[in-house]
């Protein structure tokens, strides 16, 4: 009788993850409310009032390639002087595509061992390539705490209690041909 009793409060304090799937057009939404906010650009370098010095990412798009999530998208970028009302120096626009695994970081979607290729090829490109390869690994995180809580706590229609969203975790993630799948601990409280 104990032991019945000492397992049915150890499967009663156990909760099982759960699989959170977000397919990737609306993953490139939150992305897009999240990120590319100015103009549908993320700026890594300066921002949209500065004529010679900028760089900016625009219309990504996502997919998988292997486990990989892979992001297409435009750069245009500057690192000029302004003289005379002239940017002089290095500059390019061209198309890219940035793959790298997704991991978990602090309740985030972070990235690691990330590549960008390009179809063409120059002295500034390559250190466009270096550059963005860092930055993704470093700076670009996906919050998804937010859009879990207005997901989770959203009452149903005529709904007579309220639900609220607690301790979410981001354990895993695994990347399909049409989504990513989170690996999310929380718990949800109905009052």
């Amino acid at each position: 009788m104990l032991v019945r009793f000492a397992l049915v409060i150890v499967f009663a304090t156990s909760a099982l993850p759960a699989d959170l799937e977000i397919r990737y057009s609306a993953l490139e939404r939150m992305i897009a409310a999240q990120m590319f906010t100015q103009e549908g650009r993320r700026y890594v370098r300066g921002n949209h009032a500065t004529k010679c010095q900028y760089a900016y990412l625009e219309a990504p798009k996502l997919s998988a390639t292997d486990s990989r999530l892979r992001v297409a998208a435009r750069f245009s970028g500057s690192s000029a002087l302004d003289l005379f009302s002239r940017c002089v120096g290095m500059g390019d626009s061209f198309d890219l595509t940035i793959t790298a695994v997704p991991v978990p970081r602090k309740g985030a979607i972070a990235f690691q061992d990330t590549q960008v290729s390009t179809t063409r090829d120059s002295y500034y490109i390559r250190h466009v390539r270096s550059a963005l390869m860092r930055s993704f690994d470093q700076d670009f995180k996906i919050e998804i705490r937010e859009q879990a809580r207005r997901l989770l706590e959203q009452p149903a229609s005529g709904a007579v209690y309220e639900q609220e969203l607690k301790d979410l975790d981001l354990t895993a993630i695994r990347v399909t041909p049409d989504a990513l799948v989170l690996v999310v601990d929380f718990k949800l409280i109905v009052k």
